[in-house]
């Protein structure tokens, strides 16, 4: 059975906003290992196999902003969506002290199957949403890990990602600031890497763009994931408007 590398949620919408989500899935389609990297349950239901609750959080901010949200349906850990295809991450042997065993002695020919058939499919349907209108914003939703193993604890409740392109970022930080959250300028993670799905599809094409993330243990559950979309939702509505984009 055929399954499409990415899910389309509110696919008649036609509002400015694109909400993305690249790490939405831990699925690892059958034709890879029969649909096992050699990792048990435990590590796949990790945040190396995936963003934990960044999916939900993406439904509840498009429907809340009328919006179309596109979401990944296969695991990072097979290939990752947010990388672009010379970036030496895209594929990921270890991650987190955790070795990949489906991954470790992939060749150059699996990692093209992998763009075939997962990255390459995702990025098209990207493209052509990001296009259906001439003034498109991207939201892009990721989630982090409040440790990472033998790193001192993440204390940010959410984090905001950006790189030269800060006419979103600089104001819906300060915004965030207001409501007395603990936020991460650049963290915990830096800026954007080249080739990314955001400078793909906002840096590159002179869109709008913002890349929120959400500490997962905040959105573990349903509830966890309609609570953030109802707080940060606003907020992005507002700073849009405010700086006249």
């Amino acid at each position: 059975m055929t399954t499409d590398p990415f899910h389309i949620h509110n696919k008649a919408s036609r509002g400015r906003w694109l909400v993305t989500c690249d790490h939405a899935s831990n699925r690892v389609p059958d034709w890879i290992g029969g649909g096992d990297l050699g990792l048990p349950a435990e590590d796949m239901a990790r945040h190396i196999a995936y963003d934990i609750g960044a999916a939900g959080v993406t439904r509840h901010m498009a429907d809340l902003l009328d919006a179309p949200a596109i979401l990944s349906d296969f695991s990072r850990l097979v290939i990752d969506p947010n990388r672009g295809e010379d970036d030496p991450t895209l594929m990921m042997r270890l991650y987190d002290g955790t070795i990949i065993p489906a991954n470790r002695h992939a060749t150059d020919d699996h990692i093209t199957e992998r763009l075939d058939r997962l990255h390459r499919p995702y990025h098209d349907a990207y493209a052509d949403m990001a296009a259906a209108r001439d003034d498109t914003v991207i939201c892009a939703i990721h989630s982090f890990t409040p440790q990472l193993r033998g790193r001192s604890p993440r204390p940010w409740e959410v984090g905001i990602l950006y790189a030269h392109d800060d006419r979103l970022a600089r104001p819906f930080l300060d915004a965030c600031h207001a409501q007395g959250w603990c936020v991460g300028d650049n963290e915990p993670y830096v800026g954007h890497l080249p080739g990314d799905a955001i400078d793909r599809h906002g840096l590159q094409q002179g869109r709008p763009n913002i890349l929120i993330e959400v500490r997962n243990d905040l959105i573990a559950d349903e509830a966890g994931q309609a609570l953030w979309a109802q707080r940060l939702t606003p907020l992005l509505e507002q700073v849009l408007a405010d700086t006249g984009l």
